[in-house]
């Protein structure tokens, strides 16, 4: 009781780390810096790191529009500063806020600026009290199964024991939201290590390492780049197949629409303002003081009770396209719809023609999210029983241009993804390509340059630009003689040199004439064998030689055409086509062998 009665401090309010620059920075260049990071204003610091001033996006923006780009901050920032010490309480930082209309107080401890509480710390926090206190831990202890639930305190222990703050975040925290009574069944999970107030920009990397000396079994891969670790349980006992990303918090930002977000280390709330969707960005503290506490800074849980997907930033789909895709495969999968708003930026994102100029270009090596990201997005979704209605959604939107700036939708390309779908499914259950061979039928309404474009573009296999590339020519070489064949044998000898992915493209964009063989060819006469071998040949006197293969044939394709149904039919039909002559001066077989025309 006496912890909820005592006042918050600054410590506990404030955000870190504090984006500073130096005195001598130019105007010009502290206005790209608040636009890269999305803040209101930038504390000025001298050489030993001494608050000296503050200067607001305001104050840039007059100093701009007077042509001062050049001028050093030093001469347009605001020097009587307020501020305050980490133990300041929240009555007192509000007085001070109030009194002088401040919208931000650098926070000091030992003339070092260690943090910053602005007036939204100060809002959230009053809102907190104010509202019933949303506890997560008996969420997490009911619908976690118990040997997760273990796991995950485990961790948060270790993580207190090295002074850092530990969060579950993203998808793992929204499914918990929207699960019912039952123990949640969790593959993979996202935590957050606030580590950053100890300056070690690697805390999740050093956490991971920590948790493999307690679980030696485990295995741990680490990407320094983006300073996250993962540790992969593999057909554990309890915990079955399991996979624990640990991130350092960080910020992110993209130089261009579609490049590889830029990363640098920062605070939880940072990293939870860089995500897409509200629905994404919810965390849970796993570590005290306030274990169990949900943070929703941008109203993630109003969205998953009205079922809507709501992005958080204006220009998050001009940013990184692929963010369409999950927007659509995160509405389809949880049967939520697209909050309007979001709707309108996905569409004027769309229209702009942005993707189409980052195509345009043609620099590959410059639209890595055209490489990799939506690649990945493509794969997420055409892997999934609902691929349909979101690949319906997304042309509805306009999104296929992200893909090729050519490539639209039509009833016949619809018809033909639906049909190598079944396809798919009747005669390569087990194909973790399915979703490969879906894009490629996608991708093969586009003409021949332009598939290649896509291909390289997508990175896909070599092998599937090949059959993209060789498609219209098997078309052109197959369809029309299929449909002058009249027997089985004849569809056989014709297709069996194609490989089975290659015959369901083939089949999934054939003409109803030619369909229909490839079809049986696949369920039934590609199975079919000659009730002889070589041995039996052997055996009837016939000796080894090239001329078994052409008797085999025969022999097959009567199988095929209903002309022999079992061995003894089968070899009368040699007998008869292929029979044995005697050498009269040695009365044995002369391997020479005279065929008689069929």
């Amino acid at each position: 009781m006496d912890s909820m009665l005592t006042p918050p401090i600054a410590r506990n309010l404030m955000s870190s780390p504090v984006r500073t620059v130096c005195p001598e920075t130019t105007i010009a260049t502290a206005q790209r810096l608040l636009l890269r990071y999305g803040h209101s204003g930038l504390c000025v610091v001298d050489a030993e790191d001494r608050l000296v001033g503050i200067i607001s996006r305001r104050d840039l923006e007059i100093a701009l529009r007077h042509g001062f780009g050049d001028a050093p901050v030093k001469d347009h920032m605001a020097t009587e500063l307020k501020t305050v010490t980490p133990e300041a309480k929240l009555p007192d930082i509000e007085a001070l806020m109030m009194t002088y209309g401040i919208g931000r107080l650098p926070v000091l401890a030992n003339d070092r600026l260690i943090g910053i509480v602005t007036r939204t710390d100060v809002l959230r926090q009053i809102h907190r009290s104010r509202a019933i206190p949303e506890g997560m831990s008996h969420l997490l202890h009911d619908r976690l199964t118990p040997a997760l639930w273990k796991l995950l305190q485990t961790i948060a222990d270790q993580a207190e024991r090295l002074g850092w703050q530990l969060y579950l975040v993203g998808g793992a925290v929204r499914d918990l939201l929207l699960a019912d009574l039952q123990p949640l069944q969790l593959q993979d999970i996202d935590l957050v290590v606030d580590g950053f107030h100890q300056a070690i920009d690697s805390a999740g990397v050093e956490l991971a390492q920590a948790l493999q000396q307690i679980y030696p079994q485990v295995r741990l891969q680490i990407h320094g780049q983006f300073q996250t670790a993962a540790l992969l349980w593999q057909d554990d006992p309890a915990l079955g197949s399991l996979g624990i990303d640990i991130a350092t918090a960080r910020t992110e930002f993209y130089l261009y629409p579609a490049a590889n977000p830029e990363v640098e280390a920062s605070s939880i709330t940072q990293d939870l303002y860089r995500r897409d969707f509200t629905i994404n960005a919810l965390a849970v503290r796993l570590t005290a003081p306030g274990s169990g506490e949900l943070l929703d800074f941008f109203g993630g849980g109003l969205d998953l009770k009205a079922r809507q997907i709501r992005v958080i930033h204006a220009n998050s789909f001009i940013e990184d396209p692929t963010r369409i895709f999950r927007a659509v495969r995160f509405a389809v999968r949880l049967k939520f719809q697209l909050e309007p708003q979001t709707e309108r930026y996905i569409r004027y994102a769309i229209a702009s023609g942005i993707y189409q100029r980052i195509q345009a270009d043609a620099q590959i090596d410059k639209a890595p999210a055209l490489q990799t990201r939506l690649r990945q997005e493509l794969k997420y979704i055409l892997q999934t029983v609902y691929w349909q209605r979101a690949m319906r959604w997304l042309s509805d939107l306009g999104a296929l241009v992200c893909i090729h700036p050519q490539l639209r939708f039509s009833n016949t390309l619809w018809q033909q993804m639906r049909r190598a779908d079944r396809w798919l499914k009747r005669f390569n259950p087990q194909n973790a390509l399915h979703w490969q061979v879906l894009l490629e039928v996608l991708l093969s309404a586009l003409s021949l340059p332009d598939r290649l474009t896509a291909t390289q573009t997508l990175q896909l296999p070599i092998e599937s630009g090949d059959r993209l590339q060789n498609l219209p020519h098997l078309q052109d070489q197959i369809f029309p003689a299929l449909s002058q064949c009249d027997r089985p044998s004849q569809v056989v000898k014709l297709l069996r040199d194609c490989d089975r992915t290659t015959l369901i493209l083939l089949g999934a964009t054939a003409p109803r004439s030619a369909r229909r063989p490839i079809w049986q060819y696949l369920a039934q006469w590609q199975t079919v064998q000659a009730p002889l071998n070589g041995n039996d040949l052997k055996t009837m006197g016939y000796k080894p030689g090239k001329q078994y293969k052409e008797i085999l044939e025969r022999v097959l394709a009567a199988t095929l055409d209903g002309e022999v149904g079992d061995r003894d039919s089968a070899e009368n039909l040699v007998k008869t086509q292929f029979p044995l002559r005697n050498d009269r001066s040695t009365g044995q077989t002369d391997p020479k062998l005279t065929k008689l025309q069929p």
